[in-house]
């Protein structure tokens, strides 16, 4: 078990920096998902913490000690890769006993290593088979049970779950989760997919462009995000945002019809976001704000309407509970709690 620090960690390519002095803290134990967009730098995080990829300046620990120039074998790390990277000659046995066999390890220890992980896997009926003859969720713990095996202080797994199904990633992440759990093993986890990110993680850290943008427990960024980008990232569907000029205790949008702010709301114009699940429909829908309506996507227990604001470049998107009908190209008129109101500086995105 460890800790893990990173402190101001930057990374270059030539003349391109593509980390910004990142600085976490991973407590004994924690589960922290780093998410974001692609090519927001992630996956170059994790691989620094892992030894796979040099650090330009600043610091990571790992245990309380500093890593920067230890090899990834000496690093006390072990790393579960988006495309599984198993050796398809070697049976399911002989892929998560590799690693051991390389340590030297007694034949008695590492049969009772790989007997136990396969046991917690649900992969003792395919110790014989090869890769190939396994399915996709089989293969991902096979994976898995070659990094459990090893005991490491830190799991890294780097967007483990992109290349399964859908119904197939969503049994995955509990397994997963569970798993940390049981073992209680410090573990961070990669992925762009901002539902693994809120189920899964402990804490996020969010990246954007190289910086972290913000990071805290999944509910704490939903409810309370530091910028817009975060704000709409976290969330599904994401955040809406309307351009507004707020005055009056109201926030007049288009010039058709106005949100009403909460005490103290920043006057002058700002962005203001409102999450789909905040909105409802208005009694009186001349105080409403107008919508018309483009899509309407009916998924069972909810309803999603896709609009548009006159004079607003951006759509809307609403989420009601329940199948109402609405026809499209119609106009409804809807309303939001005015504590359930984000404002933002249009220029800087940091929220107001």
């Amino acid at each position: 078990m460890a800790e893990v620090s990173i402190r101001n960690v930057s990374k270059s390519y030539g003349d391109n920096e593509v980390l910004h002095g990142v600085s976490a803290e991973v407590k004994d134990g924690e589960f922290i998902v780093i998410v974001g967009p692609s090519g927001c730098g992630k996956s170059t995080l994790l691989r620094m913490v892992a030894g796979l990829e040099e650090i330009t300046s600043g610091k990571i620990s790992i245990g309380g000690r500093v890593v920067n120039n230890i090899e990834p074998k000496d690093r006390d790390i072990a790393m579960v890769f988006q495309n599984y990277a198993l050796y398809p000659h070697m049976s399911v046995f002989n892929n998560m006993a590799y690693g051991l066999k390389l340590k030297g390890l007694p034949r008695d220890e590492i049969r009772r290593r790989v007997e136990e992980a396969a046991k917690t896997l649900q992969l003792e009926d395919y110790l014989g088979r090869k890769p190939r003859q396994l399915s996709g969720g089989q293969r991902q713990r096979v994976a898995m049970g070659r990094a459990i095996v090893r005991n490491p202080a830190v799991f890294l797994f780097d967007e483990p779950l992109s290349n399964l199904d859908a119904k197939l990633r969503v049994q995955m992440r509990v397994e997963i989760r569970k798993l940390q759990h049981r073992l209680g093993v410090t573990s961070l986890y990669v992925t762009h997919d901002q539902v693994e990110a809120m189920t899964m993680g402990d804490r996020l850290i969010v990246l954007h462009d190289g910086h972290a943008e913000q990071i805290g427990a999944p509910m704490e960024l939903y409810e309370n995000p530091a910028t817009r980008f975060v704000a709409g990232f976290i969330g599904s569907p994401a955040m809406n945002f309307m351009e507004a000029e707020v005055s009056d205790q109201k926030a007049h949008i288009g010039g058709e019809a106005a949100l009403p702010c909460p005490p103290g709301a920043p006057g002058g114009k700002v962005v203001i976001g409102v999450r789909p699940e905040h909105f409802a429909l208005a009694e009186d829908g001349a105080a409403g704000l107008k919508i018309h309506v483009d899509v309407v996507e009916a998924l069972g227990p909810d309803t999603l309407v896709h609009g548009h604001i006159a004079g607003q470049s951006e759509d809307i998107v609403i989420k009601f509970h329940g199948s109402p009908r609405f026809a499209v190209d119609s106009i409804i008129a809807v309303k939001a709690p005015p504590e359930k109101i984000y404002f933002f500086d249009p220029g800087t995105g940091r929220r107001l």
